[in-house]
């Protein structure tokens, strides 16, 4: 077949050709997530990856193959960090392109390693290597699993899955479609037929979830969620600061009758304990309504990022600190530790960067129910979702997105968020300082949102839960268990095999 010459063909060409085309592939892959939602143009891209991966003859070639495909992938994915170096340019602006190369370089390190030991244990075994990695790049180093290539499948009837198998197993099924379609254009034999079988029930399972949601029966309540839309390089701006807290209150006091407001993250002009001015505006806006606002608090010398519930009467009875901290964003890793050996400028317990809260809470919020508090970056991690003692009536997202520039980066955080309503089986509601506010069923769709970059607000109506999924009780555990024996599997035969 003339595939097969093309594959035979691309050892022969130019070294630049052999650089770009794993690069390019890569970035075709990327289209899968948000805001392209291409995942036809994603499994094709992986497909053509495995055609390429056949014609390596070593591990060391295996692996570039892999790193400069998932260089590719990254940099398109990741290319939102360009943004927090521009909101202030003068400084920063010069770092950011390292920034996102360095990054994309780190976690294609991980793709790198699953492409030159599947060369070892053949080119199939990459369906549960590059799941593997993917754990992996969750997991290791506080995790960083932004952008894995289940989450471009949110917006699909295949996306729905992850209530079962949660985001890892969707990885595993779209590797496997990817390599269902390779064989089904590569082969000639009988295994042809299963791959076909394969790549069209894949290929239909890509089609769009409807957007048209289903009666949502009598909901438990109203809350109104608020946007200010501050841009982040006039946030903290003195002169700016009052703008937008007034903007928040004048939503807050609108016309309507909410069960609760939310604010997003770090949505106080003020900092906790020392903010009695604007709490108090706050409860004169809110006329008797209970808030749920973002605030940095001090405890001491310690900084946390925190959400606060202040109940109907203007008391506020709950706190939420964040744990899944930022490295490098919100501290400095090993940073307590070099205190001790005298380098102070690092230590968050100095007030060198925010502390970690205690881990996942649930937050009592009266006749709503309980709501489990998801503060901007913790909605990326499944884990932090299920570590929860017991299972809440909703997720409750507050994040400040304008760090995420206006293109990829607020598009694809939803995209996550949503994927966390699935794998529970829980709405979702999500208050962003500048967008993307929205309400989202259990099913990940998005009922009612307020546009990127547009201050405003909008009260939407709460839907049950529903029952708890099975992913909800598993985790990633299973997953883990079935990617890990079967490679071990694998392993035990190839071994024979070379003995």
């Amino acid at each position: 077949m003339w595939l097969n010459k093309a594959f035979d063909q691309f050892k022969e060409q130019p070294r630049f050709v052999r650089l770009a085309v794993p690069i390019l592939l890569g970035m075709a892959a990327g289209l899968g997530q948000a805001p392209f939602d291409l995942p036809l143009i994603s499994l094709i891209a992986f497909a053509v990856v495995f055609g390429l991966l056949s014609t390596v003859e070593t591990a060391k070639q295996a692996g570039k193959l892999g790193w400069l495909f998932a260089l590719g992938y990254f940099c398109l994915t990741l290319q939102w960090l360009v943004s927090p170096f521009l909101v202030e340019p003068e400084k920063h602006a010069w770092m950011a392109p390292f920034a996102v190369f360095f990054l994309a370089g780190g976690l294609a390190l991980f793709w790198s390693a699953a492409f030159a030991v599947s060369q070892r244990l053949g080119n199939a075994s990459l369906l549960m290597l590059l799941p593997l990695a993917e754990l992996g790049r969750a997991y290791l180093f506080t995790g960083f699993p932004w952008g894995m290539p289940s989450y471009g499948l949110v917006n699909t009837w295949f996306g729905q899955a992850a209530s079962w198998i949660g985001p890892h197993g969707l990885n595993i099924l779209f590797l496997i479609i990817a390599f269902a379609v390779f064989k089904a254009v590569m082969t000639s034999s009988r295994a042809q037929i299963i791959a076909v079988l394969v790549s069209i029930l894949g290929l239909a399972a890509l089609w769009p979830l409807s957007e048209v949601p289903e009666p949502l029966g009598k909901p438990v309540g109203t809350i109104r969620l608020v946007q200010p839309n501050a841009p982040q390089h006039e946030k903290w701006d003195p002169l700016m600061m009052p703008v937008f807290f007034d903007r928040a209150l004048e939503f807050t006091s609108a016309e309507g009758s909410p069960d609760l407001i939310i604010w997003p993250e770090t949505s106080l002009p003020a900092s906790l304990p020392n903010a009695d001015w604007a709490l108090e505006e706050m409860r004169e806006a809110a006329e008797g309504t209970p808030i749920v606002f973002g605030t940095n608090r001090f405890d001491g010398y310690l900084i946390y990022n925190a959400a606060v519930f202040m109940d109907a009467e203007g008391q506020l009875t709950q706190t939420y600190d964040k744990h899944h901290l930022v490295p490098f964003g919100e501290y400095v890793p090993f940073g307590d530790m070099l205190a001790r050996f005298g380098i102070h400028g690092l230590a968050a317990s100095e007030g060198r960067g925010f502390s970690a809260g205690r881990g996942a809470e649930l937050m009592d919020l009266g006749p709503l129910g309980t709501a489990l508090p998801l503060i901007c970056y913790e909605a990326v991690f499944p884990q932090d979702v299920i570590a929860a003692r017991d299972r809440p009536a909703f997720l409750m997202q507050i994040t400040n997105d304008a760090w995420f520039g206006a293109f990829s980066g607020p598009h694809q955080h939803l995209a996550q968020a949503r994927m966390r309503a699935i794998e529970q089986g829980l709405p979702m509601v999500r208050a962003a300082n500048t967008g993307i506010s929205a309400l989202i069923d259990e099913k990940g769709r998005v009922l009612n949102a307020l546009p990127l970059n547009e201050a405003g607000f909008i009260d939407v109506s709460l839907p049950r839960p529903k029952p708890a999924t099975l992913y909800s009780h598993t985790g990633d555990l299973p997953v883990a268990l079935l990617l890990t024996l079967g490679l071990l599997t694998l392993w035990i035969k190839r071994r024979r095999i070379s003995n």
